[in-house]
């Protein structure tokens, strides 16, 4: 027989009971509390002011605030826990403190982007340790450095594999690297600053743009070959998965692959013997357009495109590698503009 014993219910701070004997479901921080620890966090340390500074830094405090718990609830609203530990606290401090001295807002949603981030570490991990870093580094950084990081990322560490025909290239150059090309900057200060800020280090090797294209993107710079190339090669029976019409002469055929990785792995998935796979690798580099016929094909659909090639070959852009802290707000800038992007943990693990 079940007890009827009296079923009281005491509801503690931040917890639902439900009746049931004394059943109490923790639901943790409400966003309010945690709204309320971080303005007393910028109070209780950020240098005292006077006047109207004092105002405007208090004002500043409580607009990122407001703006950081909006995206926090958005993206990762569990997140709100990490208020209670010191070391997010240290780091929500750090984008209060650096908004509250500049009111800069694009600025700020970096910091913001950059603080959502930490808020998805709760071990002391590289990434963690790193988007910490990344909140004390970027205030330091002015805009036209902080386009050469995002163009740097986005051309020297990610290749967009969905690009399977031309418009999709023009779009994606326009989408992603388009909005960065007029702050470009070629001075060699630009790049001094984010070696000393720890951004990165120049190389003493230049690397070439155009191999970005020749080797991600080669499927889309193929001048094909005609039927009499493919029967000197003496290729077993191949599927004609592996073909397509010249996507710059339709009246040739191309390996249908954007780049040599890709051919390696479609010719494995389709069981090709690897005699026949090298045979297919040499097929697609060979049939390539040249450096100056690829670069002119790219200017000549988007001519913005020639300044950063000429900013790659004639400044740092081309010589400058990202430390893990300028692959950090590289990514999180590049984020702030296309409003998401593929998980930093991709570079950083």
């Amino acid at each position: 027989m079940f007890s009827m014993a009296s079923q009281k219910q005491n509801a503690g701070d931040s917890s639902t009971n439900i009746q049931a004997e004394s059943i109490t479901i923790h639901q943790g921080v409400s966003l309010e509390a945690v709204r309320q620890v971080a303005l007393d966090i910028f109070r209780a340390n950020f240098y005292e002011l006077a006047g109207e500074a004092k105002d405007i830094a208090q004002r500043r405090a409580e607009e990122i605030t407001e703006d950081f718990l909006r995206k926090l609830e958005q993206e990762n609203a569990s997140g709100l826990k990490q208020s209670q530990q010191p070391d997010f606290q240290h780091a929500l401090f750090t984008v209060q403190k650096e908004y509250a001295r500049c009111g800069d807002k694009e600025l700020g949603n970096l910091l913001i982007d950059l603080l959502v981030d930490r808020t998805k570490q709760d071990a002391r991990t590289i990434l963690q340790i790193v988007l910490n870093e990344s909140l004390a580094v970027a205030p330091k950084l002015t805009s036209d450095q902080l386009a050469a990081l995002s163009v740097i990322f986005l051309l020297r560490y990610t290749t967009n594999a969905s690009l399977a025909n031309h418009e999709l290239l023009w779009q994606y150059l326009d989408l992603q690297v388009a909005p960065f090309v007029p702050l470009l900057n070629k001075k060699d200060s630009c790049y001094q600053h984010l070696e000393y800020s720890g951004c990165g280090t120049p190389s003493p090797f230049k690397s070439e743009l155009i191999d970005t294209f020749r080797n991600d993107y080669g499927g889309l710079f193929s001048k094909g070959i005609d039927a009499s190339e493919r029967e000197a090669m003496q290729l077993s029976v191949t599927p004609d998965l592996m073909w397509c019409r010249c996507l710059n002469d339709n009246t040739r055929l191309q390996v249908a692959a954007l780049n040599e990785g890709v051919v390696r792995s479609k010719a494995a998935e389709l069981k090709i013997s690897d005699e026949d796979m090298e045979k297919l690798v040499q097929l697609h580099k060979d049939s390539l357009m040249d450096a100056k016929e690829i670069r002119e094909r790219i200017i000549a659909a988007r001519p913005y495109m020639n300044t950063v090639f000429e900013m790659w070959s004639d400044s740092g852009l081309g010589r400058f590698t990202l430390t893990s802290v300028g692959i950090a707000i590289g990514h999180a800038n590049v984020k702030k503009s296309l409003g998401e992007f593929t998980n930093l943990s991709t570079w950083i693990n």
